[in-house]
């Protein structure tokens, strides 16, 4: 074997371990000579020259990190459990290289942070009935500050609300006063209407007499249909006065 043969083969091997293929959810970031190439290769087939060429791949794909359980205090000094979920994506692989050495430790670790110092400018109530505004107020913060890394943050979500067992139980009775008052509205509002509807009848009742007594009738009639021993009638106090003896 020749030593243009021997080239020749180290040239094939030399090309064929150049050839990298990325995927379509990848983008290769090239260090050439130690600088950064200003558009990032891929997907496909690709070329690098090692030891010029230094590849970094970086997905491009949704990163679903979950926040771990943080302890927070909030507006109102309650201490409560937090944990979330946050969704982020590389827009930008060649900032997500070079402004930070980790995106991904450093997009958990400004979830985590943000996560308290957010909940802990709201109040219980806020955090349990605004879950919504806060999921939003996240994603703004988060999103903000990873921006200059490359890094858009798509959605926050908070997770679960850990609560104290003291103060479970005093919302447990809180709800229930709270029942406890909507059913005595309820039943008041119910009996004005009632006496708005008796005092319509009555109206009705003292424009024509009759109708008082066939409404006498009607009750009678009701009255017969069950099986009862005892049948109260009402009787007119007017009737009574023919049976009454005049005074001497």
């Amino acid at each position: 074997m020749n030593l243009a043969m021997m080239i020749g083969i180290f040239i094939v091997i030399y090309l064929l371990n150049s050839i990298k293929i990325l995927n379509e959810y990848e983008r290769g970031v090239i260090f050439r000579l130690g600088r950064i190439l200003p558009v990032p290769k891929g997907p496909g087939i690709i070329f690098v020259f090692a030891p010029i060429d230094r590849i970094v791949r970086v997905s491009l794909r949704t990163i679903a990190f979950d926040v771990p359980p943080q302890d927070v205090i909030t507006k109102d000094n309650v201490s409560v459990k937090v944990n979330a979920v946050v969704y982020y994506k590389v827009i930008d692989p060649n900032r997500a290289i070079i402004e930070v050495e980790d995106y991904n430790f450093a997009t958990s670790q400004m979830s985590q942070t943000s996560l308290r110092s957010t909940l802990g400018q709201t109040s219980l109530d806020e955090l349990l009935s605004e879950r919504e505004k806060i999921n939003s107020e996240l994603q703004l913060i988060i999103d903000r500050a990873t921006d200059p890394w490359g890094i858009k943050v798509s959605h926050v979500e908070i997770k679960h609300v850990d609560l104290p067992q003291e103060m479970q139980r005093a919302m447990a009775r809180q709800a229930e006063a709270e029942r406890e008052r909507r059913a005595k509205i309820i039943s008041a509002e119910g009996e004005y209407q009632a006496s708005e509807k008796l005092s319509m009848a009555a109206e009705v009742l003292q424009k024509q007499p009759m109708s008082l007594q066939m409404r006498y009738l009607q009750t009678l009639m009701d009255i017969s249909t069950e099986k009862s021993s005892i049948i109260v009638f009402p009787l007119p106090m007017e009737l009574l006065k023919y049976f009454s003896k005049p005074e001497k």
